[in-house]
């Protein structure tokens, strides 16, 4: 059983019978008239070496399929004795180094382009690296205690429910401390996890609740809040916590 390679495309059997085709019909030519023939084709091949990809790629095929074509017209034309051979032989050594410097040269000449000027090395070596660096400025948190009620800055007052804080909504955010924060726009309700546990995270605009075990906010910037795991550790803002460890949202 013949198995093809995965890298090998399968073969066009119509192009490749035109191909076959065109080595029969030089074969059956006389040499004097297949050798113009591929001249002619070879110099349209270095016409047509910046553009016209399609039509360079045929042309380099009856090229590769017309040189037999000569080859064999050749050795039909001095027989079968054992100069003539030498002699079709030295021809095809000649005729496919010529293809292969041809396109060699072509292929150099399409990789290299048009020269671009290079930058100075004083340029490079002041050149800025990297995006230039940004200065985030925390506003600290603002805790509240919650001993019965506290006015809530979007309307209504907070309660405290044994464990539990109950909004001027109705929802009910258990197992906190009766403490809480909200950011400047008072979109952000945030609220210790008892005991010292992490942190709750309430998104009022979104209607998103985070549970965050183990975080403890730092403060606030562009309308996110940042927090921190341990003291020695840079503080993140919001999603990239999220995306980092979420014990659970609601």
């Amino acid at each position: 059983m013949v198995r093809l390679s995965p890298g090998l495309p399968l073969p066009r059997w119509p192009a490749l019978l035109l191909a076959i085709a065109w080595m029969l019909l030089l074969a059956l030519l006389p040499w004097w008239i297949d050798l113009p023939l591929l001249l002619a084709l070879a110099a349209a091949r270095l016409a047509h070496a910046e553009h016209a990809f399609a039509r360079a790629h045929d042309l380099r095929r009856a090229l590769r399929w017309g040189l037999p074509g000569l080859l064999l017209s050749l050795l039909r034309m001095l027989g079968s004795d054992p100069r003539a051979w030498v002699l079709v032989l030295l021809a095809a050594l000649a005729g496919f180094s010529l293809l292969m410097l041809l396109e060699g040269w072509l292929v150099r000449g399409h990789r290299r382009g048009p020269a671009q000027p290079s930058p100075e090395w004083s340029e490079l070596a002041m050149a800025p690296v990297g995006p230039a660096p940004a200065i985030i400025e925390l506003q600290p948190p603002d805790w509240h205690d919650v001993d019965d009620r506290l006015a809530d800055p979007r309307g209504g007052e907070l309660r405290r429910d044994g464990h539990a804080l109950v909004l001027a909504d109705g929802t009910r955010l258990d197992g906190v401390a009766p403490r809480c924060c909200f950011d400047p726009d008072a979109r952000w309700l945030a609220v210790p996890l008892a005991p010292r546990r992490g942190l709750l995270l309430l998104d009022r605009r979104r209607g998103r609740l985070h549970r965050l075990r183990g975080w403890q906010l730092c403060g606030w910037h562009a309308g996110l809040p940042w927090l921190q795991r341990g003291g020695d550790r840079a503080p993140l803002a919001l999603p990239h916590v999220l995306g980092h460890d979420e014990d659970g949202t609601g």
